[in-house]
């Protein structure tokens, strides 16, 4: 209650200062840095991580691309290769012509090298950058390349995509919030029971999102999805906190003639019951840090201290504007569209043993679907991009006229002798799926000595400790196949270098396919066994937390399962984010049902009457709540261009749904089957009217 007086007293202050970090906020979110690349969250002590850094270390190189080249002439090639090599970060541009140049005959040197670089009417520029993959260098060379070339070249590569997946994001980010601020403003107006009030739950929010977007320059930096996501998730997800404050204010209002005082007492009711609603939210963002590929810990620092933020917003902003405003919210009221629930809730009680069948019958199916799906995600974020998109066409070009899916890079110890690395390398051709190996071994053969080539080719094959091999695959990242066959080139590399490592893209989405599928098994159990633990210390109860959490799981799986039956292949990130973001945000659906029935158990109602009670009055807030997360992601779903933000908007907003029913349906139901064993294993559901006794029984109860 001090709290609240004191919110009450200092509303202007609080309002000043509101609107102050709003200009520090913005620079904060203008300067954080944003991450399109995926596999810089990989660990740092797999060889596919080390092996980059040696790249870097060892070559100056980091970032490589193909660049196609259609129907220009070998000249105008030179001169374009000569011009894209001086564009800033470009280290080394080479052709087969750097190979050519030497003082043999041409016939000495092996056809596959002209090959490599040449197809039909095609030519291939192999570019290596002095700069990471993800670098913002990176992107404004790729960009300055693409400006060089032309409309008849194009730039393949992990950069282009990043470049181009960055600027689709630019342009899409903007409207995201717009269209979730939009449709969740028309199901605000349409369930709750005020015209303007949405508006002001909008602009109490929008500031606690701008000051997370803020304070995540502290970060250093974040994922390109953490930031298309954090603005929709923390509007959906702390909707709920400003609409438990409405409704407390309005019920104070009745019992209180002063409004500064009936707003302190909703203030501290309100604090009361979103801190244990809250609680449960961030322990679902807080299980997505216990992954090791870090983009979980990204997210779940991110959407946690924006659940934060918003409760914090809730009991101190949005008051202050209430208060300010209250003449005009008082004007603008309305009746609420949504009906009595008496009927319905009645209705469901009476016929409960039907919904615990449907439950029964549900669980195996669902799970097996849910299953399923896990199975059937994707990794190559690239190839969901839309078609028309400059990266995915370098790609099909690289695919169609050269028949390469993904370049590896091999790294070599120079202990190794050159006779080695010729039978290694001869060994790799061999490997099913490999078109080339390409080093100083197989440029030179034999017959050649080293010292003929050019020093700027030896520079770029050899350091002094690695020798760089260049390995085209003709199987697509992600796939089966390159994973089978990057296990056979790994088996090769160590039988003649103990210490070589396989590097690249495809290599390292291989090692992103086997850390995020230990993950997820770590974030669920995680996450089930924190939010078991706050709803058993909220509720002081040991069966409400399996039956709670039974409840909302069985929601996710039929949420995801229902992936499998439609055909829908989700990305990888798909099944752990939606796994702990429906489990933390809608497990508070049935904590609202359940404490409104321990309440009605404790004044003496009877087991019907109490859970009928309690049904009546959670739905009106349970639909309002879904509404709101429906409504803040499913127009993002459906506007998106990006797959994994689409897919995951498109698993919240029908995730939203599939609780709501869950607990709609089937939490009365569980409480009417487990009533007695509720009120012998959980504090607060004995009569308070009633006698004491010395029994054990109620003693427990």
């Amino acid at each position: 209650m001090k709290f609240g007086k004191w919110v009450v007293k200092c509303r202007i202050p609080i309002l000043v200062l509101a609107v102050a970090l709003l200009v520090p906020s913005l620079i904060g979110m203008i300067m954080t840095r944003i991450n399109y690349d995926m596999l810089t969250y990989l660990p740092g002590d797999i060889d596919t991580v080390v092996g980059q850094d040696i790249l870097m270390d060892e070559f100056g190189k980091g970032a490589f691309s193909f660049v196609i080249i259609e129907g220009m002439d070998p000249k105008d090639v030179s001169s374009l290769r000569e011009d894209i090599s001086h564009v800033d970060h470009v280290d080394t541009v080479l052709w087969y012509d750097d190979f050519a140049d030497v003082s043999v005959p041409m016939e000495i040197l092996p056809s596959k090298l002209y090959d490599a670089f040449n197809s039909g009417d095609s030519t291939m520029l192999a570019i290596f950058f002095d700069t990471s993959t993800s670098s913002d260098d990176t992107m404004k060379a790729i960009t300055a390349i693409r400006s060089i070339a032309g409309k008849q070249c194009f730039v393949s590569g992990m950069s282009a995509m990043v470049t181009d997946l960055k600027d689709l994001c630019e342009k899409e980010e903007p409207i995201y919030v717009g269209i979730a601020v939009a449709l969740a403003c028309v199901a605000m107006m349409i369930f709750m029971d005020n015209w303007i009030t949405p508006f002001v739950f909008l602009m109490s929010i929008g500031m606690a999102i701008l000051l997370n977007m803020g304070t995540n320059y502290f970060l250093g930096e974040i994922s390109y999805l953490t930031k298309a996501l954090s603005a929709v998730l923390q509007l959906a997800v702390t909707m709920d906190y400003s609409i438990f404050l409405w409704h407390s204010y309005e019920e104070q209002k009745s019992m209180y003639e002063d409004n500064k005082e009936a707003m302190a007492v909703a203030i501290n009711n309100t604090l009361t019951s979103v801190v244990g609603s809250s609680i449960t939210t961030v322990a679902g963002f807080i299980a997505l840090c216990f992954m090791s590929y870090t983009l979980g810990l990204d997210l779940g620092i991110v959407m946690a201290k924006g659940v934060i933020l918003g409760v914090i917003g809730c009991v101190t902003t949005l008051p202050s504007m209430i208060l300010v405003l209250d003449k005009l919210l008082q004007k603008t009221s309305h009746k609420s569209l949504l009906p009595d629930m008496g009927k319905v809730a009645s209705g469901i009680t009476k016929v409960f043993p039907v919904f615990l069948i449907l439950f029964l019958g549900l669980v195996l199916p669902s799970y097996l679907s849910y299953k399923a799906t896990n199975n059937e995600v994707y990794y190559d974020l690239g190839e969901t991009l839309p078609e028309d998109m400059a990266y995915v066409v370098a790609n099909s070009k690289l695919q169609e006229d050269f028949g390469v899916g993904a370049t590896h890079m091999v790294l070599v110890s120079t202990d190794v002798s050159d006779t080695d690395v010729r039978a290694m390398i001869h060994e790799m051709e061999n490997v099913e799926g490999i078109k080339y190996a390409l080093g100083l071994e197989s440029v030179v053969g034999p017959l050649v000595p080293e010292e003929m080539l050019p020093e700027s080719v030896k520079e770029v094959l050899k350091s002094d400790d690695w020798e760089l091999l260049l390995v085209n695959s003709e199987y697509k990242t992600a796939t089966d196949e390159v994973n089978a066959q990057i296990n056979e080139l790994n088996t090769i590399l160590k039988k003649y270098d103990s210490k070589g490592m396989l590097i690249g893209e495809a290599p390292c989405t291989k090692d992103l396919i086997e850390t995020t599928d230990e993950d997820f098994k770590v974030v669920n159990t995680v996450s089930i066994v924190a939010i078991f633990v706050i709803i058993a210390l909220v509720e002081k109860s040991i069966t409400l937390p399996l039956i709670l959490v039974a409840v909302i799981e069985l929601s996710i799986f039929i949420n995801l399962g229902l992936a499998h039956l439609t055909g829908t292949s989700l990305p990888f990130i798909a099944p752990i984010c939606i796994s702990t973001i429906q489990l933390g945000a809608t497990v508070d659906y049935a904590i609202l049902m359940t404490t409104r029935y321990k309440q009605e158990r404790y004044e003496g109602r009877d087991k019907r009457e109490a859970v009928t009670n309690a049904l009546k009055v959670s739905i009106p807030s349970i639909i309002v709540s879904a509404m709101g997360l429906f409504s803040a992601t499913f127009g993002v779903a459906l506007y998106s261009d990006v797959d994994i933000i689409s897919s995951l908007c498109d698993l919240m907003a029908r995730g939203a749904i599939v609780s709501m029913f869950a607990v709609i349906l089937f939490l009365p139901a569980m409480f009417m089957l487990f009533d007695k064993m509720i009120c012998v294993t959980s504090i607060g559901f004995r009569n308070k009217n009633a006698e004491p006794s010395n029994t054990l029984k109620e003693r427990t109860a």
